[in-house]
């Protein structure tokens, strides 16, 4: 079993990874505040001490605790890293995400040093932004300068203000709202003292006003944790290590996609140049922001060269390039500018347009190609002194190769697209999530009755990140539990859908799959069905495309590309007509509630 200490958003995060699994969890808070929408979370509310935490640990057979709580909960951390250490259990500290601390911010380790500083340089009035549960610690200052102090508006906090006998007319609250800056121009305080809270507390947006309002900024940094503790920094990592130190919490594991692993070989290739150290792992910002750590598996110097080889972790996903070795040799070269991305060995090479990658180039699509860039910028920025003339501008070569590619590179599609000579490096969210199997399809019906347990009546079915994303866009009042990606298997997910009896499903779909789906295959993977230019050049001529149009539709390479070949005056009848043939396809499938189907474009 695990045990979440929560109360905050990453609490709610750690949850939700929790859900995932469909099995049981305990998800502890010290108030009722906070309302948990998990169907699988058993939620302990009251604080405990470390002899509560460790009877409970032992009588409920907790293996592993994730610590989500807030950053200046000092009191709990302490207690978990004692009762984990009598237990002998990994705790795994959900961290927030904090700026880099910046000269123009005074900070101190406590709030008794702040108050000190407070105190000898008579400074008023002050707004304090530390939060209620402060205000004894501040009394010092308060009980004799001017001050404003903001708390959340909630009677919790009203009445424990009242309690510490602070004035009410000096009470502000919080409103999410409100134009900082603006608040800030018209207090007009001398200082704003605040916490390192991280960009969750709202940190970086209290300095910034700050900045922009001509106001001093005190800052208490935010206590150090146990050294114990495993850092994980978002909820792919988190459930990474759940995986690794629980095995058999999760069905099925998650995974890397080659330009994930393209990424972490370039950088660590590059590490290894400048500063003359081989790198054991590297930590690498992925598509969404979350950082990872990849084990690098081998490093080779040669002459002005390094080479770093990472092995491809597919999960559970049943991928060709599963355990091969994607390897990434650099240089720098100064003789040109920018990026330049070379064909290795195993690595396709693009024949045909359509695919966003100049002919003759290298098979690495777009997005492994803008992760690659951001990992060097950063290194070279860090070693700006190892550079020639500490140039950042010198040219940086990157070759990626996947040995044995050319051969994995049959057992796909690569040909058909006019990709020869190897296999591509791709990757749009940089995880892959195992989509092809029954424990997923299994994985779909956990989900779709956890959102039906919630109460949720409109489930909202996409098949991945990027087309979740744009569809919370429409519905930003939906829990998180009504959002389930299909994968491929959209049938399996509409057929679980009707079993729980919904009102309304929304199915987002982006162009591969939806022409497709329009076909009638309620199964879009490209393993079992490709994309059909005769069935799409019928549609067009029935759309009344002109013959040009409908001759370019028929010789693409990719679906993405109609977004182009299709003329504006001509786009609603055609992609209508596509969406057309994805309902009438689905429907039978979710005959009694409200079926929305909607095109994602790009």
């Amino acid at each position: 079993m695990i045990l979440i200490f929560g109360g905050t958003t990453e609490g709610r995060k750690a949850a939700a990874v929790c859900d995932e699994a469909g099995k049981p969890f305990y998800y502890s808070t010290k108030g009722r505040m906070q309302q948990l929408t998990a169907a699988n979370g058993i939620v302990l509310t009251g604080g405990m001490d470390d002899t509560a935490m460790y009877d409970f640990c032992t009588s409920h057979d907790i293996r592993l605790i994730v610590n989500a709580a807030h950053p200046f909960a000092e009191v709990l951390h302490a207690n978990i890293a004692r009762a984990a250490d009598r237990l002998h259990i990994p705790v795994l500290r959900y961290e927030r995400t904090y700026a880099t601390r910046s000269d123009d911010i005074t900070w101190f380790d406590t709030y008794d040093e702040a108050v000190g500083y407070l105190l000898r340089h008579r400074i008023e009035p002050v707004l304090f932004l530390t939060g209620v549960n402060t205000l004894s610690k501040l009394r010092p200052y308060w009980q004799k300068y001017d001050c404003r102090f903001r708390i959340l508006d909630r009677e919790e906090s009203r009445a424990m203000a009242h309690s510490q006998g602070f004035p009410p007319e000096q009470l502000l609250y919080y409103d999410p709202d409100e134009d900082l800056p603006a608040l800030f121009r018209r207090l007009s305080p001398q200082a704003i003292l605040t916490k390192e809270s991280g960009e969750t507390g709202g940190f970086d947006a209290k300095a910034a006003a700050a900045r922009q309002a001509g106001i001093p900024l005190l800052v208490i940094r935010r206590p150090s944790l146990s050294s114990s503790f495993i850092s994980v920094g978002g909820e792919h990592t988190l459930r990474k290590e759940i995986e690794r130190r629980l095995p058999d919490f999760f069905e099925l594991k998650t995974g890397y996609t080659t330009g994930t692993c393209a990424a972490a070989a370039t950088k660590a290739a590059l590490l290894t140049l400048l500063s003359s150290e081989t790198w054991p792992e590297v930590r690498i910002t992925l598509p969404c922001g979350e950082q990872v750590k990849i084990p690098v598996a081998h490093t080779e110097c040669a002459g002005d060269t390094v080479t770093c080889t990472v092995i491809k972790d597919a999960g559970d996903d049943p991928d060709v390039t599963h355990g091969q070795a994607v390897c990434s040799t650099v240089r720098l070269n100064c003789g040109r500018r920018g990026v330049q991305f070379l064909q290795g060995e195993g690595v396709g090479v693009v024949t045909l347009p359509g695919l966003d990658i100049d002919i003759g180039g290298p098979a690495i699509n777009r997005v492994p190609r803008l992760m690659m860039k951001r990992e060097i910028f950063k290194v070279m920025r860090h070693y700006r002194d190892c550079l020639p003339d500490g140039r950042l501008s010198t040219g940086v070569d990157v070759t990626i190769s996947v040995p044995g590619g050319e051969e994995l590179a049959r057992r796909t599609f690569n040909p058909k697209l006019g990709i020869v000579g190897g296999i591509s490096i791709i990757g749009t969210s940089g995880i892959v999530r195992p989509f092809s199997s029954e424990a997923f399809v299994a994985a779909i019906g956990r989900e779709v009755q956890v959102a039906a347990a919630l109460g949720c009546r409109h489930l909202v079915i996409n098949s991945g990140a990027k087309s979740e994303r744009i569809v919370r866009q429409q519905y930003p009042d939906l829990p998180a539990q009504a959002f389930v990606h299909y994968g491929n298997f959209i049938g399996e997910t509409l057929r679980a859908a009707d079993a729980h009896g919904f009102d309304r499903l929304t199915l987002g779909i982006m162009i591969g799959k939806a022409v497709k789906l329009a076909e009638g295959f309620l199964d879009t993977h490209s393993k079992k069905v490709v994309m059909n230019p005769d069935f799409l050049t019928g549609l067009a001529q029935e759309a009344g495309l002109d013959a040009e149009t409908v001759k370019a539709i028929g010789t693409m390479m990719m679906a993405r590309s109609l977004w182009e070949i299709v003329p504006a005056d001509k786009s609603l009848r055609f992609f209508g007509a596509i969406m057309q043939r994805c309902y009438e396809v689905c429907k039978p499938l979710f005959p009694k509630g409200e079926l929305e189907v909607i095109l994602i474009g790009e």
